[in-house]
């Protein structure tokens, strides 16, 4: 088929699913259900989590700032609800629960949430500060954690204004509080985030497969809009924008989600997430497009596969709570190196073919693909001075690089990663996760 007419093809195809299939789906009452969820999480969150996250950081207060076009990176955690001009969020801390107030703030599933104390106007700020007369008031300004710094200078200088010079010079930054307030977890937002990861896993799984791909047809950016058809079908959103879906070879990455069209002998990846109530995953998939005649992936690439799993287990038992993130990643990297796995900086394995070069990147996930928790990935120095603790989210991330007779004794890329929650006992997995290469006929 001609490939204009075809790329036309999917595109109405594509509008047609996303038209008639949503509805089905996203009827009325699963609006409701899933707000009615919502409305718990927010619950169990201000109950059960807040009062210690607040203790836990010397904060008497924290007020969270928006204004209409310019939403705090939380306004879908603490509620939602209307912004006109000036709106505030403010938390106090009031022993073993925290008083909650939302000023200038209002709408229907918010108000009928329960979940606050008192609705009032924005110009009760001052009053409603210095009835309460707090020491420290937290604010998400944050060097190092975006999620966390939702301020923006003109709005801090409109709330030192509105607070007055005695309140004004009590703000301090929440950003350990708001890390503390997210990554510490209740039962149902594990339950919801195991529910986004089952369905990010799925979605990934049915698109590297026949379904979706035809050898010497089918071209990456196919797949990788497929995906977001998915997403579009369940009212879902995507972690990191267009899901990446690329080929590895002998010299590294070829291509990624482009009009490359996918071969016999491919080896394929995705690596994506779905966002789910507020909860967004991370994970990678594997794949290879079979040749004609063969049944399995060559025993080089099924070698470099069960290799990576094997790292993939030792990180997954070694990974526990600690005092700091920092610890628990010395304690990963020296169970590795005991089996046998060498440290290598990011895509740039030795040339020693009997060893297995690993990369790790175990970070904090959950509320956005990359989390704002305690973190072992070196790209979050701040987050590895955090305390790892029990029930915090994690992302499983490595690449292990092993040689390839296959390829001229190239190293093979393999990558994994998919979601879990720090126990006790290690690592334990929220769905089923990646334990084999994908075949595509």
């Amino acid at each position: 088929m001609n490939g204009v007419r075809r790329w036309a093809l999917l595109g109405l195809t594509s509008s047609v699913v996303a038209v008639s299939v949503a509805p089905s789906h996203l009827s009325a009452q699963e609006a409701r259900r899933r707000w009615e969820r919502m409305c718990q999480i927010r619950q169990e969150k201000f109950d059960l989590v807040l009062p210690k996250a607040l203790a836990d950081n010397d904060l008497d207060m924290w007020i969270v700032v928006m204004r209409e076009g310019l939403l705090d990176p939380l306004w879908e955690a603490l509620g939602r609800g209307y912004v006109g001009d000036w709106a505030y969020y403010v938390f106090t801390a009031r022993g073993a629960r925290a008083e909650r107030a939302a000023l200038g703030i209002s709408g229907y599933m918010l108000e009928r949430c329960g979940v606050y104390d008192h609705f009032g106007a924005a110009d009760e700020l001052r009053s409603y500060v210095e009835a309460r007369d707090p020491e420290r008031i937290g604010v998400n300004i944050a060097p190092s954690i975006g999620g966390a710094d939702g301020l923006s200078h003109s709005s801090y200088l409109h709330l030192k204004e509105v607070l007055g010079p005695v309140y004004g010079v009590r703000l301090v930054s929440a950003e350990r509080f708001v890390s503390d307030f997210r990554s510490t977890r209740t039962a149902i937002e594990l339950a919801t985030f195991a529910e986004a990861g089952e369905m990010s896993r799925e979605i990934a799984e049915r698109a590297l497969s026949n379904e979706v791909i035809t050898p010497g047809v089918t071209m990456l950016e196919d797949v990788a809009w497929w995906m977001w058809d998915q997403l579009l079908e369940r009212g879902l959103e995507s972690s990191f924008g267009m899901p990446s879906v690329y080929i590895t070879g002998p010299s590294g990455i070829e291509a990624t989600s482009s009009d490359r069209i996918i071969q016999r002998g491919d080896l394929l990846m995705i690596d994506w997430g779905v966002g789910f109530l507020d909860f967004y995953t991370d994970m990678k998939r594997v794949a290879y497009v079979l040749r004609e005649g063969e049944t399995e992936a060559p025993q080089g690439l099924q070698h470099a596969f069960r290799q990576a799993l094997r790292a993939r287990d030792v990180m997954k038992a070694a990974i526990r709570p600690a005092p700091t993130a920092q610890e628990a990643l010395d304690r990963v990297w020296a169970a590795l190196e005991a089996e046998g796995f060498r440290r290598v900086a990011f895509n740039q394995p030795s040339d020693d073919p009997d060893v297995t070069d690993v990369v790790i990147g175990p970070h904090s996930v959950g509320n956005w693909g990359h989390g704002i928790g305690p973190s072992l990935a070196f790209f979050n120095p701040t987050r590895l001075t955090y305390e790892l603790r029990p029930g915090t989210l994690i992302s499983v991330e490595l690449f292990a690089y092993t040689a390839n007779p296959e390829w001229g004794g190239a190293k093979v890329r393999i990558p994994l990663e998919d979601d879990g929650v720090v126990t006790e006992r290690g690592v334990e997995w929220l769905y089923p996760v990646n334990s084999r290469i994908l075949l595509i006929r």
